[in-house]
């Protein structure tokens, strides 16, 4: 393959789950990848997994804290001296943000209370401020450190792509903040990121003094719902602000991971399928939207 034609992708928590096999579909797609983990032995080991499976050479490790900026800025050293530019950005990292009761939560799945929305997460979740706040840590500010110091090798590619790994369960619905509501509603072109860090700002400090339930956040799961609704509305604000590159958010379904302590419906090869597809849009593909699956959905 000609070098100027070749096409490099990042996914980040991509040791196991949904962010292993979506390297796994993209280097078939003869993507070169880097996959990466805050765990440098399970990295190696997960490299060393797709190789056997006859990808070599077209997956590479490197270590990744989204939570640390130097680590991020480590990656953006790497990317840029061995392949001068990226062309996919897949911000796979991610953590529930709770203590959760396996049991309790296998037994809701088997009945079909968590694909109904049914569930009683109150009865099922230990939340605490430092679980919150790290949950917070990874899943939006980590995706948007990751982002803002891999945009400028971003705009070297020709086919520019950015997939957030989100979840239907940050939808605005959840959320019954009239006031965070209406800022994470705000259409793509008046939204400011500002607006949204002052939403996760106000969340935490109100989880910390207690105050969740009757400031209208989430009773339960609440940090994650957050992280959530504020990566889709960051998602639109980069959409929005580089017109030229494709960015969307995804919810993958109900997957068998060690997240959903493999109780899901689909199999990873499934759930990668979704963040794949729009890694892989074509220049005019949708682009600011939230996906659930392979379909556009209401934020």
């Amino acid at each position: 393959m000609a070098e100027s034609t070749k096409r490099y992708a990042v996914v980040t928590g991509s040791n196991k789950g949904i962010g292993l096999e979506t390297v796994r579909q993209l280097a078939s797609n003869g993507i070169t990848v880097v996959l990466t983990a805050r765990d440098e032995k399970k990295g190696l080991e997960a490299v060393e997994k797709l190789k056997q499976s006859g990808l070599s050479g077209q997956v590479v490790f490197h270590q990744l804290d989204v939570t640390d900026p130097s680590s991020i800025a480590s990656l953006a050293h790497f990317i840029k001296t061995q392949f001068g530019k990226l062309d996919i950005l897949v911000n796979n990292a991610g953590i529930g943000g709770a203590i959760i009761d396996v049991d309790g939560f296998k037994a809701a799945s088997e009945s079909g209370a968590v694909v109904r929305g049914q569930i009683d997460w109150k009865k099922l979740v230990t939340e605490t401020y430092e679980l919150t706040e790290e949950c917070l840590q990874i899943n939006y500010y980590g995706a948007k450190r990751t982002a803002e110091a891999l945009i400028p090798l971003l705009q070297l590619s020709d086919s520019p792509r950015i997939v957030n790994v989100s979840a239907s369960m940050g939808k605005l619905k959840n959320i019954t903040s009239d006031w965070a509501k209406e800022i994470l509603s705000t259409d793509a072109e008046n939204l400011r990121e500002e607006s949204v860090d002052e939403v996760v700002t106000e969340f935490l400090k109100d989880f910390k003094e207690s105050t969740v339930e009757s400031k209208g956040w989430p009773s339960s799961m609440s940090g994650y719902i957050v992280s959530k609704a504020a990566l889709n509305a960051y998602t639109r604000i980069l959409a929005n602000k580089y017109p030229d590159f494709r960015v969307n958010s995804v919810c993958p379904g109900y997957v068998k991971t060690d997240s959903t302590f493999n109780a899901g419906l689909m199999s990873v090869e499934e759930g990668a399928a979704s963040p794949v597809m729009l890694a892989l849009l074509p220049n005019d593909g949708p682009t600011g939207q939230f996906f659930v699956r392979s379909e556009v959905s209401c934020l």
